[in-house]
């Protein structure tokens, strides 16, 4: 009965979706208030029916209901509550009503804090969300309908995939959905705008916590899959230019760009036109990636489903998304206007090249994912395009990119010179510089001095830290008053901005020497044998056996010493889930500021040898600590209270608003 009602109230959600797609709409062209009244309420009814239809699934997986198909194909009675509960997003069809889930959720929270908008532009905007909400609701009802029943039912389940019976499983999928339907809200904006024509710095005060709040989101989400490769999936690497990294990774490249962009439409009305196409943009690289990983159409350990109907449904439905609101943005951009003007240097410039250069990076990750499926479609071969493309592509790209966002913050609005810049930059360029120098001869080993990449690496974290450091001092010390008053009228915004800029900073600086500077063997051991690697001695002291809920498995023990102390004891296992009788090896980590002694078992070699692989890794720490700054800078961002002391203005149809810069900050 459960799995029954589950279903009846997707279809209930389903005419919820449609009355507020089609009503609202209506009642904003014509004046229709009961028509614009039907917005708010379907909006809840959607959440409140979706949350219903989700709960039942989730009750059949704790239940071991196998008369479920879904249930049966991704769950077993031996499978721990946690894993079972995860398991509802764990295959295709769980995953589609979790992003629906979500969406409603979006729906919801837009639906409660638009209240102070005018009546017709909320409509607009929660009519959108509603067509998306139908267009994956037709998804489910009659492609991949999560409660189908399977007659008779199955004695056992076949157990989740065990690469998913992990920690990160529960956390992963939601907060990485959760930015992908984020996008959503700055598409409907603008739509809306589009269709009105209500396009103004008031609007892009609106968008922009939306955006912020989905792009902090996008970025824990891909923190948590990172970590999750790092320990389960990679054997020590937490980024492989895998298909499906990349579909997270381009709609926040898209994301950062209209973050940006957001900014100088509000604060000097000018990109509206861009500010839309890249909304319009990022929210199409979001459908993308659920094409790619739901299609079936690439292989790759995340893409569960097989079936290219269902891709055909999405790839239809992502048209009608992308060609219709581009179509809709052909035919009103020009009503819109471009803003204002500006000087070839100033900072709505370099903030424009930045969105540039951002705008082309994604592309370049979007050929290189796509272009071998294009070219297997249309059967003119089979290549595979890997790390070297993208790094060789990629590291040029976001060279300048991190340059001009260390300058664009200094510069100022309208007009910028030169020597003003330089002289506002230089001590933040020579520290940058004598980092990139001296930092590497600090490091040990052979390869101390550094490659030219490595010194490229840490003069872009330095450069980024600095310049951020830079751009605070001079807005603290510069004009009237001490600098601790300053310090505390500054808005919010301006506060993440600097976490965001220094949290790259990290970010490039963990990945440069975890990447430089990384020890990495993998061997042939034999319990009681020792081996040398980054400084450290790792003792193989033995191996016995352990058990698990649902997986039996062989645990080495290595104990890890430098100059003759005891650091750590690791324990690496193999594991053997017996259900699907695959074997998994599961990663011994010991983590520290500075550097991860990483451990994982491979196959028997022989005798009562194994392989092994150790490695010493430098700071990769750092790389989890940047992207939690840059979370926590567009989360704080996200909360400046101007933004919601800006819906209390209604916009005026029409109007080139050039808002006040009482403050040059973000």
């Amino acid at each position: 009965m459960i799995p029954e009602i589950g279903l009846f109230s997707l279809i209930l959600a389903l005419l919820a979706a449609i009355a507020q797609g089609t009503l609202p709409l209506i009642g904003a062209a014509t004046g229709w208030q009961p028509g614009l009244a039907v917005a708010r309420p379907a909006a809840v009814a959607q959440f409140g029916l979706a949350t219903v239809a989700i709960g039942c699934l989730a009750a059949s997986f704790l239940q071991n209901d196998y008369s479920v198909l879904y249930v049966a194909a991704n769950s077993h009675a031996d499978l721990p509550a946690a894993y079972r509960f995860a398991a509802v997003w764990g295959g295709h069809e769980g995953s589609l009503l979790l992003w629906l889930y979500l969406l409603t959720a979006w729906t919801l929270a837009v639906a409660l804090c638009s209240r102070r908008l005018p009546p017709a532009f909320a409509g607009r905007v929660l009519a959108v969300m509603g067509w998306i909400s139908v267009g994956f609701l037709l998804f489910l009802l009659f492609l991949s309908n999560p409660f189908e029943r399977l007659m008779p039912p199955a004695m056992a389940g076949r157990d989740l995939n065990p690469l998913l019976q992990d920690p990160g499983m529960i956390v992963h999928p939601p907060m990485l959905y959760m930015g992908y339907v984020g996008f959503s809200v700055a598409f409907a904006f603008a739509i809306a705008a589009l269709l009105s024509g209500e396009l103004d710095a008031l609007w892009a005060r609106w968008v922009r916590p939306w955006t912020l709040a989905a792009w902090t989101f996008l970025t824990l989400g891909i923190l948590l899959g990172s970590a999750w490769a790092y320990y389960v999936l990679g054997w020590g690497g937490w980024w492989f230019w895998d298909p499906v990294e990349n579909a997270s990774f381009m709609p926040w490249l898209a994301g950062t760009a209209l973050i940006h962009s957001l900014i100088v439409t509000e604060r000097r009305g000018a990109f509206r036109s861009w500010t839309v196409l890249l909304a319009i943009c990022t929210f199409s690289l979001s459908i993308l990636g659920t094409f790619l990983v739901r299609s079936g159409v690439l292989t790759s350990v995340h893409a569960f489903a097989v079936d290219p109907g269902r891709g055909l449904y999405i790839l239809g439905f992502m048209t009608v998304i992308v060609g219709g609101s581009l179509a809709l943005y052909a035919w009103r951009a020009p009503k819109v206007g471009l803003g204002g003007g500006f000087a070839l240097l100033s900072r709505e410039s370099l903030l424009l090249s930045n969105n540039v250069v951002l705008t082309v990076a994604a592309a370049s990750v979007l050929l290189g994912t796509l272009y071998p499926v294009v070219l297997d479609v249309l059967d003119w071969g089979k290549i595979s395009i890997g790390p070297p493309y993208f790094e060789a592509v990629f590291v040029p790209l976001m060279t300048p990119a991190i340059f001009l966002m260390g300058v664009g913050p200094v510069a100022r609005w309208k007009q910028a010179q030169a020597p003003d810049l330089g002289r506002r930059l230089r001590i933040a360029f020579a520290v940058s510089v004598a980092t990139a120098v001296l930092l590497p001869l600090a490091m040990p080993g052979p390869i101390r001095l550094g490659s030219p990449l490595v010194m490229l690496g840490l003069w872009l974290a330095a450069w980024s830290v600095a310049s951020a450091a830079a751009h605070a001092w001079q807005r603290l010390t510069d004009g009237d008053g001490h600098w601790l008053r300053r310090l505390g009228r500054q808005p919010r915004s301006w506060y993440g901005m600097l976490l965001a800029h220094a949290g790259i900073g990290i970010f490039i600086a963990g990945a440069t020497l975890a990447n430089g500077y990384e020890v990495k063997q993998e061997l042939r051991l034999e319990p009681g044998a020792a081996q040398d690697a980054g400084g450290y001695r790792f003792v193989f002291a033995g191996l016995a056996p352990a058990t698990g809920p649902n997986y039996s498995a062989q645990r080495a023990e290595f104990h890890v010493t430098r100059d003759g102390r005891p650091v750590t004891t690791l324990y690496p296992e193999k594991r053997l889930y017996t259900v699907q009788d695959m074997p998994l090896s599961q990663a011994a980590i010991d983590s520290g500021f500075t550097r991860d002694l990483f451990v994982a078992l491979g196959e028997p070699a022989g005798g009562s040898a194994w392989t092994v692989r150790i490695q010493v890794k430098p700071f990769m720490a750092w790389i989890w600590a940047g992207c939690l700054l840059m979370a926590l800078g567009g989360l704080l961002a996200a909360g400046d209270k101007r933004y919601r002391q800006g819906e209390a203005r209604a916009p005026q149809a029409h109007t080139r608003a050039v808002p006040t810069a009482s403050r040059e900050g973000t």
